[in-house]
């Protein structure tokens, strides 16, 4: 588990290598979709954090020219304060998901993606479960499939092509989401664990913990200020955020919720 590739980021705490012992698990496929998100929501009534809180940060490109102007965020412009944006209207009224059912679902909170995971009776993945089975069988490659991006000159993931953040060259045929089923999937039948949406795992975010930290099934520090994400997104660039790679980490706080996150489960074997 864990890099020192220079290419990454060290600040970040994704060293070092150290080696990380598992109990076997299921995990899912691909990142839980819109279409099961929606079949939760109906049977349960249960109402998300974005939902609640009347507002979401999308993404502006894929806001039309006309949209009325909207706060951005300090450090990231690009991001806007959308109100009325959540998992059902990703850029706000009136998008919908109708054509994005096999879409991940976005715009989830921490604990919207641990209310459903508890819901079908799983939960969400250790940051350590989530590594290894993006690895799919691959020591210490740089992405889930080797460590050159593109494989015979084709994309394998949903990252941003062209110049951040102004132009998309959709060279991986995506300005925004993917279905989740896109792209070959790692060794393990795993699909899109680089690229398209960051998923939440279940870790307290520290940079030092882990170095001298347990190396038996680690859940991360016993306690935070923010949850790891994993996996990055259709918005990761190499000129500005290559955390597409396995061992590429970050985070968020357990209430936020943005365009460009979801989540899959996990289930211990019995």
């Amino acid at each position: 588990m864990g890099t020192e590739d220079p290419y990454g980021f060290a600040a970040d705490g994704e060293g070092p290598v150290r080696a990380v012992t598992l109990k076997p698990l299921w995990i899912d496929a691909y990142a839980v979709a819109n279409a099961r998100f929606a079949a939760f929501v109906e049977a349960t009534g249960y109402i998300t954090d974005a939902e609640r809180y009347g507002w979401s940060f999308v993404f502006g490109g894929p806001l039309p020219d006309d949209f009325e102007p909207t706060r951005g965020a300090a450090q990231a412009p690009w991001w806007r304060q959308v109100f009325g944006a959540n998992w059902r209207h990703p850029e706000g009224i009136p998008s919908s998901i109708d054509d994005r059912m096999d879409h991940p679902m976005v715009h989830v909170s921490w604990s919207d993606a641990a209310s459903y995971c508890s819901w079908v009776g799983m939960r969400l993945p250790t940051e350590a479960e989530w590594e290894y089975a993006a690895r799919g069988g691959l020591e210490q490659k740089r992405y889930a499939w080797g460590d050159d991006l593109t494989s015979d000159g084709e994309w394998r993931c949903n990252i941003w092509q062209g110049t951040y953040p102004s132009h998309n060259t959709l060279e991986d045929s995506y300005l925004g989401t993917a279905p989740v089923t896109s792209f070959p999937p790692n060794s393990f039948g795993l699909y899109n664990v680089s690229g398209n949406v960051w998923e939440w795992c279940f870790d307290w975010f520290d940079t030092t913990f882990h170095a001298n930290g347990p190396r038996e099934d680690p859940t991360g520090p016993p306690s935070g200020q923010a949850k790891v994400i994993r996996g990055g997104s259709y918005l990761c660039h190499d000129s500005y955020c290559n955390r597409y790679r396995v061992a590429a980490r970050s985070s968020n706080t357990l209430d936020s919720s943005t365009g460009n996150m979801g989540f899959r489960c996990v289930k211990e074997v019995s």
